[in-house]
Formats: structure tokens, C-alpha cells, sequence
């Protein structure tokens, strides 16, 4: 017994870690693999950090398997080794869709197509993975384990496994896991699995749309909330460097179409223009429809209550139909004037002019409120050329020194629907 004892305390004493200071600890950017992808790089804060492991969920076919066979591509092309494990697909199926969206295979990708974790942790000692890509994590088990794939203790030991061989101090591996999705638009299983990860993000976007939404959710590397996007091609995820101009209908000068209103969303770092159309229209059953692609129609419900109270124009009679350029989806209370301002002109049949952005909430009372970074918001219309921004009275905290915007301060939505009609 006693032995065992000092066998236990040797252990001890071998596995100890001696503290060091914050400010001996290296982190540059030679800490992480960059990719040529830049919308990805930026969802993860500058890239692939190298002892990390991220999670990456989706619904089915939106495009999770294309983007990391996309990214394994890449990531061996600059040398890295990389190891792409699947226990849904078979090799003949993961080396058909590479056929597909990539114009070289690199030599630096190896594939494992077995639901066997004890088989995947062989094989990364083996090839010496730099990058580890999992596809996705409950498909896969650990032998000392009874329990079927799937199960919540085989989910998060299999993640155990992984973290466990990423964080290694000798030899530190970035690791990639696909995670299942729910009908509730969730990560599928305990959240003790977002816990024990570095980074989550999610890919959103309907298979019958082009447009792909990358953000992360939970970042130790970088900004949550951070968005990349990309264009579904048959040629694979393409990213879209500019989604300004993706979100936006090119039109002619002075052709101003009715039902159209532009706001600017703030999507991570960045401030994206977008288009809101309308479609108001005389309705022949007792209830109209409220249709709302890109937004919840709870909120659809209350900015018509607003207009037709606030703004002295009855929908009691109209279908209302609301679409975001592009299928975006627009979260944010700041395209709350852009949205019923859209609807306005589709209810009078006038076009508002498209160098003409609304940045602001509407209240209850319709009265105009400040929205989070109007600054930065109002900066950027300047740079991209556009001649009138409609915001709330005393909204701006700071002067700003504008070369091409003229900003319009108004208190309430009579007074901005009054000046923006008797205008154009």
C-alpha cells in the first residue's frame, strides 16, 4: 500500500505545471494558419489558431462538407498537413465532390472514412496532421465505450479525445468538428460539447439560396458575432469580398422603383448596405397576409400597427409582403425605418431615390430613436457615394466631417415620410 502510494506521488509530482507570467506567454500571428480565405479568416479573428478546436454546424445542405473540403484544400496547399475524417461519407464520395469544386487535389490531404475515434487518433499520430477535420462528431465512438454513436457520452468523449490531442503542449493540432443541427436550429446534443470547444460558428442559409452566412457564436480567439458571407456556386463556397454591392440591385440613375427603401446593417466589424423591398397589394379574404422572409413577423406586425397608426395609412385591406436583397436576414431594430418607409412607397406607387439610406428604430409613439454605432454607420455611406441619410433628431454624438452625405435629422415617421415624398 504504502508503494502505491509514493507511485501515485511521483505521478503527481511529474504531472505538476508550474505557473508562468501573462506577459512570457507568445502569441502572434505565427500562432495561426491563414487561409486565402478571407471571409472565413475573419469569422475566426485572423485565422486558424494552431492548438484550437472549432465546431461547425449547420442545417442539411447548406454547404458545411464544400466549405471544409474547400478549406483543406487550401490549408494543404500552403504545406500543412491536413486529415479529413468522415463517418458519413465514404472516400468515393468525399473524392467525387473535390472533383467537383477543386482544380487541384493537393498530396497534403489524407482521408479516413470510419466511424472508429480510436482509428482517427492513429491516424493523426501517424500523418502528423497539422489540421484535423472532423465530419461530423456524433457519427464517431470510442471503443471503451458501450454506448451507440450519437449518445451524449460518446459525443463528448469523442470531443474529450480531440481537445485533449489539440492542446498538446509538444504538439499542438488544429481540429475542426462538424456538429449536427436540430429542427430548432440548434447544435444538436449537451452544451457541454459549445463549452468544451475554443469556437462555434454556424452556416446559415436555404438550400434554394445562393447566399451563405457564416458567424461565430463563441470565439477565446477573436469577436463573436463576426460574419463572413458567401455565394453557394457550382463550383463550391465563393466568397463574397464586397456584400455591400451583393445585397443591393444595380438600377440606372433616376430610375427610382416603388417598394424599395436602402438601410445599413452592422454585421461583426463591418457596415453593410441593404436593400428592403415591398410589396403592398389589395388583399380579398378577411385577413390579410403579413409576409416577412427576412424578418420575424411578430416584428413585421408591429411596424405596420406603427404606420398605419403613427403614419396615417391603413393596410387593413393590403397584403404586405417584406424581402431583403439577396435573402438576408436583418436582425437588427436599425432598418426598422428603411422597412416601413419601404412599405410607404409601395403604397403611394413612388420611388425613393436609391442614393437615399434610413438608419433609425421607430417607436410605439413613432417617434425616431438612435441606433448602436450610427457614426461608423454614417461614415461608411460617405465613402460609398451616397447623397441623404434620414436618422433621429440629435442622433449623431460627435460632428462628423462628411464629403458627400447630407444627413436629415427628423423627429418622428409623419415627418420623415413628409419630407422624403414632398421632396422627390
Amino acid at each position: 500500500m504504502v508503494e502505491r502510494k509514493n507511485k501515485t506521488a511521483s505521478q503527481k509530482e511529474a504531472n505538476r505545471l508550474n505557473p508562468i507570467r501573462l506577459s512570457d506567454v507568445q502569441a502572434d500571428t505565427s500562432q495561426r494558419i491563414i487561409t486565402s480565405i478571407e471571409e472565413f479568416n475573419r469569422v475566426l479573428g485572423g485565422g486558424i489558431v494552431k492548438d484550437s478546436v472549432t465546431i461547425l454546424t449547420a442545417r442539411p445542405g447548406a454547404g458545411k462538407s464544400t466549405l471544409l473540403l474547400q478549406i483543406s484544400s487550401d490549408v494543404a496547399k500552403k504545406g500543412y498537413k491536413v486529415l479529413y475524417a468522415s463517418g458519413e461519407e465514404s472516400e468515393t464520395q468525399i473524392r467525387l465532390r473535390s472533383n467537383r469544386i477543386l482544380n487541384h487535389i493537393p498530396d497534403n490531404i489524407w482521408i479516413l472514412s470510419d466511424i472508429s475515434m480510436d482509428n482517427v487518433l492513429r491516424a493523426i499520430e501517424e500523418i502528423d496532421a497539422d489540421l484535423v477535420i472532423i465530419d461530423s462528431i456524433q457519427t464517431f465512438v470510442l471503443e471503451e465505450y458501450s454506448s451507440r454513436a450519437g449518445s451524449p457520452i460518446q459525443t463528448i468523449e469523442c470531443a474529450n479525445a480531440l481537445v485533449e490531442i489539440a492542446k498538446s503542449k509538444d504538439r499542438p493540432r488544429a481540429v475542426i468538428m462538424v456538429g449536427h443541427m436540430t429542427k430548432a436550429d440548434e447544435m444538436a446534443g449537451l452544451r457541454t460539447l459549445e463549452h468544451l470547444v475554443d469556437t462555434v460558428i454556424y452556416l446559415e442559409g436555404e438550400s434554394d439560396e445562393s447566399i451563405r452566412t457564416l458567424m461565430a457564436t463563441k470565439n477565446r480567439f477573436g469577436r463573436t458575432g463576426e460574419t463572413g458571407f458567401f455565394s453557394m456556386e457550382e463550383e463550391g463556397m465563393v466568397p463574397i469580398d464586397n456584400p455591400s454591392e451583393f445585397f443591393i440591385t444595380k438600377r440606372e440613375d433616376g430610375l427610382d422603383v416603388p417598394g424599395t427603401a436602402l438601410s445599413v446593417i452592422k454585421e461583426g466589424s463591418r457596415q453593410i448596405t441593404v436593400e428592403i423591398e415591398s410589396l403592398v397589394s389589395r388583399s380579398f379574404t378577411p385577413y390579410p397576409s403579413r409576409i416577412g422572409e427576412c424578418l420575424r413577423k411578430d416584428q413585421l406586425n408591429t411596424l405596420i400597427s406603427i404606420l398605419e397608426q403613427r403614419g396615417g395609412i391603413n393596410l387593413y385591406d393590403k397584403n404586405v409582403v417584406i424581402k431583403a436583397t439577396g435573402g438576408l436576414k436583418l436582425r437588427e431594430t436599425a432598418v426598422n425605418l428603411a422597412i416601413i418607409m419601404s412599405i410607404v412607397s409601395s403604397v403611394l406607387e413612388k420611388g425613393i431615390p436609391n442614393d437615399v439610406v434610413f438608419i433609425a428604430d421607430v417607436g410605439l409613439t413613432g417617434e425616431l430613436k438612435r441606433v448602436p454605432s450610427l457614426e461608423s454607420r454614417i461614415k461608411e455611406l460617405d465613402r460609398m457615394g451616397y447623397r441623404r441619410a434620414y436618422i433621429c433628431k440629435d442622433g449623431l454624438k460627435q460632428k462628423l466631417n462628411l464629403r458627400n452625405l447630407k444627413v436629415v435629422e427628423l423627429r418622428n415617421l409623419q415627418e420623415v415620410i413628409n419630407h422624403v415624398f414632398d421632396n422627390s
